[in-house]
């Protein structure tokens, strides 16, 4: 069973009219339906085209929220070669919410971390939905210092609606442990490439996306609250979503002419979740193209360049 979204009530009636005329046409002496299945086909196209070249900022969270876009297992399995995972902070416990290790990009060794939500219910449970707790961020510094040791570039994937705002969390120093983290990433000397691949909610992004390169799926969000709790500190109201969410400018475009981000990666027509491998192969070319981009930096030169780039946010061109 597909997942639709509320605005894609008529696509969802067309596709399963295809399904169901497939159905018959399968059947124990059934005649061809071909030309209609083509004509209604042809039709299913051009109405998803025409809905996902004008959607809201709000319809954009909901696509960013698809729970069948692809995750950070997914882009590690089809992009990285012999990704070997690393577990702990070594100070308090595993935090699955947050998976890092080390692998192979097209050849060339760099360390790999990122956000994972899970697939199913068993598997959103174990990584806690991706909202990481403390000791989440206290792996990923770990890992980043790691790879800042050995010279290894940082690849970092963003899916979350923040970090966890839970007691045990708060209690462990969840802002220390993202401030940190923050701190971390501006402080590597060896390149860093952070790619939103779905939702970018708040400080537990910016704990790992703080980086030279920041790239972002078509249909992804970035920003510092989501759109349901701005609407509750704003209006008192978090049915006031919507509003929110176009107010807050949280869709890729808006980000890259506040300059927040810097590459727009093209999703395929009705998003991500439609073709995942699609998608998840043009994100490999953009962070190639990322790093190739800072290939000539040094040390100092490539901190330097996250100095001036952070310097830019929210200066629009003239």
């Amino acid at each position: 069973m597909k997942t639709y979204f509320d605005f894609e009530k008529p696509l969802a009636e067309l596709e399963n009219r295809i399904a169901e005329l497939r159905e018959i046409a399968n059947g124990e002496g059934a005649v061809s339906l071909d030309k209609e299945i083509a004509q209604l086909e042809k039709k299913a196209r051009k109405l998803l085209k025409e809905i996902f070249s004008d959607l809201t900022p709000w319809q954009k969270t909901q696509v960013a929220r698809h729970p069948e876009r692809p995750h950070f297992t997914d882009f590690t399995a089809k992009l990285f070669d012999d990704f070997t995972p690393l577990a702990g902070d070594r100070k308090f416990a595993e935090d699955r919410a947050i998976i890092g290790g080390i692998g192979r990009f097209r050849g060339e060794p760099v360390m790999i971390i990122g956000h994972e939500k899970g697939g199913d219910t068993e598997s959103r449970i174990k990584h806690n939905f991706g909202m990481a707790r403390p000791e989440g961020y206290r792996k990923a510094v770990r890992l980043m210092e790691m790879a800042d040791r050995f010279s290894l570039p940082v690849i970092t994937l963003i899916d979350s609606a923040g970090a966890y705002p839970g007691i045990g969390a708060e209690e462990r120093g969840q802002s220390e442990a993202i401030a940190r983290s923050t701190d971390c990433c501006l402080s590597l000397g060896v390149p860093h490439v952070a790619v939103i691949t779905g939702e970018g909610g708040s400080g537990g992004a910016v704990a790992i996306a703080a980086a030279n390169k920041v790239l972002i799926l078509e249909h992804s969000i970035y920003t510092v609250a989501s759109p349901e709790a701005s609407a509750s500190i704003l209006w008192h109201d978090s049915s006031k979503a919507k509003d929110a969410a176009t107010a807050m400018k949280i869709t890729a475009q808006h980000l890259k002419k506040l300059r927040v981000v810097d590459v727009i990666v093209e999703e395929p027509v009705g998003g991500a979740h439609r073709a995942p491998l699609k998608v998840i192969l043009e994100t490999g070319n953009a962070i190639a193209a990322a790093l190739e981009d800072l290939a000539g930096l040094d040390r100092d030169g490539l901190r330097a360049q996250r100095h001036d780039k952070y310097l830019q946010i929210g200066r629009t061109l003239q």
